[in-house]
């Protein structure tokens, strides 16, 4: 598939419609991707003819399953410029859309992960269906949520971001609504006549959508997430992941004890690194998370990290065993946590 095929772009009345068409690859992000939203929005930023913009995913599976890091991880350490280089696109865009002048409607129909996170929760309405599954599950590949999960996470109700962020938890329905991460829920078999009802509309401002929205939305129900929500927000309230993971310890709760068992298998640095990010996120605007960000990730791919051994495992061989190196959170000194966070040799992110 040419990348012209890859991400379509359709004006449709007053729409700007993007479709990430990579079904069979879940609909996963490349360099060349990137660069072609960031340059449809430079676009339609400008053009009074479309009042709103739409993303949308091919196929019954996915939204955006995330970027293609184990197109990445196939760089070895000495060789992660394309890394770097897809980071610092997929980041420059990820900025267009939150600073984006008009309402963007990301459709959620569909696997959100990762690089799909970042193309949608920073637009004015992020549309989920049943068929949407949530997750930032980068702690289990030695990375971290990013994509603007520095900024995003620390203003989720509570101390549902770094609960997210750590244990890559999966949500669906009404769990992502309670969340904050989606906006409206609708059923799948309506999106294409509210896309249609949307093409057709004089839309002025965020309102109008809104106001056609409320024709299709739907109520997902209660939110089992809800149940745990005491317990999340005081367990993931400590400001480390020993502290963290010795309260859910002290726990006597079989969600406690299941949280705990799944941080155990991620990452030792990829967590210690996490908890820094997010707690750092919490006080910065989004441009400088977004740096902040890119310093991260671009130390992570220029050495044999985590990073590396966790996309082998999970993605290439699929033995879900990583080895991990540090093997453990105790072993992981602040000096490795820090150095994930200093100024880079080379240029720095802009936006």
């Amino acid at each position: 598939m040419t990348l012209a095929a890859e991400v379509l772009f359709e004006e449709r009345g007053c729409l700007g419609i993007i479709t990430l068409n990579r079904p069979k690859a879940l609909n996963s992000l490349s360099t060349g991707m990137c660069v072609l939203m960031d340059e449809a929005l430079v676009k339609w930023a400008g053009d009074d003819a479309i009042r709103a913009v739409i993303i949308q995913g091919a196929g019954e599976k996915a939204f955006c399953a995330g970027g293609d890091v184990k197109t990445l991880a196939e760089n070895s350490p000495a060789d992660h410029h394309k890394a770097t280089e897809f980071f610092a696109t997929e980041y420059v865009m990820n900025s267009r859309i939150y600073h984006f002048p008009k309402p963007y409607i990301a459709l959620l129909d569909g696997i959100t992960m990762g690089g799909g996170v970042g193309v949608s929760v920073h637009g004015s309405h992020r549309i989920i269906t049943e068929r949407c599954l949530f997750a930032m599950p980068e702690s289990a590949i030695g990375l971290i949520p990013d994509v603007g999960g520095s900024y995003f996470m620390p203003r989720l109700p509570g101390n549902l971001g770094m609960y997210l962020g750590l244990t890559g938890a999966r949500l669906k329905g009404a769990d992502i609504l309670y969340a904050g991460i989606g906006t409206s829920y609708m059923t799948s078999d309506r999106i294409d006549a509210f896309v249609a009802s949307l093409a057709e509309a004089e839309i002025e401002d965020a309102t109008d959508v809104d106001r056609i929205i409320a024709d299709f939305a739907a109520d997902p129900g209660e939110a089992p997430l809800d149940e745990f929500r005491d317990l999340i927000d005081a367990a993931f309230d400590e400001q480390s992941i020993e502290d963290i993971m010795d309260h859910l310890d002290a726990i006597d709760h079989e969600w406690a004890g299941k949280t705990l068992s799944k941080l155990k298998k991620m990452s030792p640095i990829s967590m210690k690194v996490i908890v820094e990010q997010i707690l750092r996120g919490g006080e910065l605007e989004f441009n400088d998370a977004m740096k902040m960000e890119y310093r991260i990730v671009s130390h992570i791919v220029s050495y044999q990290s985590d990073f590396y051994e966790g996309v082998r495992a999970v993605l290439i061989d699929r033995d879900q065993n990583p080895t991990w190196n540090p093997a453990t959170v105790d072993e992981v000194s602040d000096d490795m946590v820090a150095a994930h966070f200093e100024i880079l040799d080379e240029k720095e992110l802009i936006l």
